[in-house]
């Protein structure tokens, strides 16, 4: 009975909603964890009497070894497995949490970090594949829906989850909060995953592998510090030129080896690569606002960490609320409609921000926090299962860490996105360089807020139009 595929083994079948579960955990606190140390940032400077662009490191040292490892640990899940991945993945992330709330200063804390997001990589690149191998075409909308309400709470949910546990408890608890649920979850995944059944044995690509890690980590390291130091520094632009020729020997290599690390031929499907394109700008918005919204609300709206955070919870609980409801619709209404009205509520919502001020009622931010919620909730869950019912079987893997990948690169994307065009232009409208927010001068802030959230409604914009055309083509 192990070896029948998943979808016709009564058992296994019988616990679909368990191993959903299982999955479910980790894929909420390997994506939270992306994002929930941004709004402890100023708290943990303070406390390890460091500058606020060293602590910085903590949130990109998680981004940077996610995006870099996250095709590699998709190919080895389509190879050896993709439960055997995921459960690795999970013991190392719980292991990097405990080392992470440990608090020996920030050299440690990075490794400890680096720990952790290797361990995310693992459960972020197999976790789609898994749950599109368990569950049958029938409930695969809603199982992805699912899947994908864990994610995109965990991406969002940070800087108000963060702020109600800081204005409660010690910052390491950010990051020790997930080792007993961590433990727990690993009991629990040793009795309700199943061993796999779907193995590739092809050969790994380990030049792919290496020369796109090295172009993440040349690319994302020259972005942030960059911020700092200008991008016009001879290093900055070392490392630019070094990513991009190295960018260059891995789309060779690819398109020249038996068995690639990235499936280029994946991109040739056009379903894929059009909600592929629209997840990754999406998450990129998302960002705008994570990055954005807690300097609104504590610093200029003068609200303490614990009431943002409740009001940025709106977010993530409108969001859970609506992805399942929406996943189960998209089995039978059409995911193509759902997508695209999901990104015209996104759309509008940024538009609200846009026209935010130091006056707005607070109920009119939340109620514009909301559209972001219920937009993600309509077209995350359709999204995902386009994306993984485009490909084959033996391309699960492969494609889920593609996914993930659109994701993180989303996350770290936005970060650097919206924090240039937020600081430069207050620093125009300032007359010199500002890197902070000045409290004599909120309007320097709220004129770099616009800023941002000019570009942010862009991107929405770029992915509405792409996706309205999709729709239009699909029903034709």
């Amino acid at each position: 009975m192990n070896n029948v595929a998943f979808t016709d083994n009564p058992e296994i079948q019988k616990n679909r909603w368990w191993i959903m579960a299982s999955v479910s955990i980790f894929t909420f606190m390997s994506t939270l964890d992306a994002s929930i140390v941004n709004i402890a940032l100023p708290v943990m400077s303070k406390d390890m009497s460091i500058p606020m662009n060293q602590s910085e490191w903590v949130v990109s040292i998680y981004l940077i070894t996610i995006c870099a490892l996250l095709l590699l640990f998709g190919k080895l899940g389509d190879n050896h497995g993709k439960i055997k991945i995921f459960k690795i993945g999970s013991i190392l992330f719980t292991i990097g949490s405990l080392l992470c709330g440990l608090n020996f200063g920030l050299f440690p804390l990075l490794f400890a970090r680096a720990i952790q997001s290797v361990g995310a990589a693992m459960t972020m690149s197999v976790n789609n594949g898994i749950i599109t191998e368990v569950f049958p075409m029938r409930e695969r909308g809603r199982a992805l829906g699912t899947i994908g309400s864990f994610v995109a709470l965990g991406a969002i949910a940070g800087p108000g989850l963060g702020g109600i546990l800081l204005a409660h408890l010690d910052w390491t608890y950010i990051f020790w909060i997930n080792v007993p649920i961590g433990i727990l979850a690993i009991i629990f995944g040793q009795k309700v995953l199943p061993k796999d059944v779907t193995f590739s044995k092809d050969k790994i690509d380990i030049p792919g592998a290496t020369t796109f890690a090295i172009t993440m980590v040349a690319l994302f390291i020259g972005v942030f510090i960059g911020q700092e130091v200008g991008f016009g520094k001879p290093s900055i632009l070392g490392l630019f030129a070094i990513a991009a020729i190295s960018f260059i020997a891995f789309i060779y290599l690819e398109l020249h080896v038996d068995s690639p690390i990235l499936s280029l031929k994946l991109f040739k499907r056009l379903g894929f690569s059009i909600n592929i394109f629209c997840a990754l700008l999406i998450f990129i918005t998302s960002f705008f606002l994570n990055v954005v919204a807690p300097f609104y609300l504590q610093n200029a709206r003068h609200l303490p960490a614990n009431y943002a955070g409740y009001i940025l919870m709106i977010l993530p609980v409108l969001q859970g609320i609506i992805a399942p409801i929406i996943g189960g619709l998209s089995d039978k209404i059409g995911r193509h409609l759902l997508t695209f009205t999901g990104l015209c509520i996104l759309t509008l919502s940024q538009l609200g921000f846009m026209i935010t001020t130091l006056y707005t009622p607070l109920w009119l931010f939340m109620v514009f926090i909301g559209l972001v919620g219920f937009g993600y909730g309509v077209f995350m869950a359709p999204n995902n299962t386009l994306i993984m019912s485009s490909v084959s079987k033996a391309d699960l893997g492969v494609a889920g860490s593609i996914n993930a990948l659109a994701r993180e690169l989303g996350m770290a994307i936005g970060i650097s996105i919206a924090t240039t065009v937020l600081f430069a232009s207050m620093s125009h409208t300032a007359g010199y360089k500002v890197s902070t927010y000045i409290p004599a001068h909120p309007e320097y802030f709220i004129y770099g807020m616009h800023s941002a959230f000019l570009v942010s409604l862009v991107i929405c914009l770029i992915a509405t139009v792409i996706s309205g055309v999709n729709f239009i083509n699909h029903r034709g």
